[in-house]
């Protein structure tokens, strides 16, 4: 009987968990949540019995804080015997805090305020965080896009080398997830242009006045062959995504252009399941 492929969703209250456990259960991994740490590995030999069960998803958050104590020899147990994969979901603070309060639910560690549970959240789990294969910064993610990440990671039961291209602005501050920044602050500015003013770089408009001046295409140019040289690299190393980030101002025209733009040729030079690029645009 060979060995199951487990992934084990862990992160912050509020940033996406149940998310991602439903996109592992839809892409037919066996999942289980809220399992305390010390039944991991009596739980994976149970469902690893069943004939058609060869992916486990396994959700680990605060609400077990009792059991949290176990989960550093858990995940180690686990990591020598099965190939394994741990994701860390977070967010930032005023996000979650946002979320909290549209759902009107309690947070789990129903601290003296949302914000002081989140603090203590967050010291709590970051023994689990430093476990973590990859950490996730769904601040920017709608739904979707969540389930995109995660299901492109894990391909057909095992990991795949990611590419995320996200566009940003600068004046929100830098993605904490970023592996490359590049500014394109130096590019025409369709802000200051009328009747581009309040649209967006998802408008063909501004796609157009950006996409065509000679500026951004030798900055495309160059940029694609950079990634050319360095992707290749990346993967032989081991790891198992990429996060290329392209900031202008506000992020909200230049940007969100340059990043369509990147995506759609890296798609078109490494077209298939094995290379999954994603784009966000956080600041749209």
């Amino acid at each position: 009987m060979s060995s199951p492929f487990i992934v084990v969703i862990t992160g912050l209250s509020g940033s996406g968990k149940t998310l991602a456990l439903r996109a592992l259960e839809d892409s037919g991994f066996f999942c289980v949540d809220n399992l305390p740490p010390q039944l991991m590995e009596e739980f994976t030999k149970v469902a690893a019995q069943k004939k058609d069960v060869s992916n486990i998803g396994i959700g680990v958050d605060i609400r077990e804080r009792g059991f949290l104590s176990g989960i550093d020899a858990a995940i180690k147990t686990l990591h020598e015997r099965h190939r394994m994969m741990v994701f860390f979901l977070e967010a930032e603070k005023d996000v979650l805090i946002r979320r909290f309060k549209e759902t009107r639910r309690p947070h789990p560690l129903h601290g003296e305020s949302i914000e002081k549970s989140i603090e203590a959240e967050i010291s709590a789990l970051a023994s689990l965080r430093q476990h973590a294969d990859k950490v996730i910064d769904t601040t920017a993610f709608t739904p979707q896009q969540l389930r995109q990440v995660i299901t492109s990671f894990i391909g057909a039961g095992g990991p795949v080398f990611q590419i995320q291209i996200m566009s940003f602005g600068f004046k929100f501050g830098l993605p904490p997830n970023a592996d490359m920044v590049f500014d394109a602050r130096f590019l025409p500015n369709p802000f200051f242009v009328p009747e581009l003013k309040e649209l967006s770089g998802r408008d063909d408009a501004v796609k157009k006045f950006v996409a065509g001046d000679p500026l951004t295409i030798d900055f495309i140019k160059r940029l694609e062959n950079l990634l050319a040289f360095l992707i290749p690299h990346y993967k032989r190393e081991g790891k198992t995504s990429l996060t290329i980030c392209i900031g202008c101002t506000g992020g909200r025209h230049r940007s969100p252009v340059i990043a369509e733009l990147i995506a759609a040729n890296l798609s078109a030079r490494w077209a298939g399941p094995e290379l999954p690029v994603n784009v966000v645009h956080r600041d749209l």
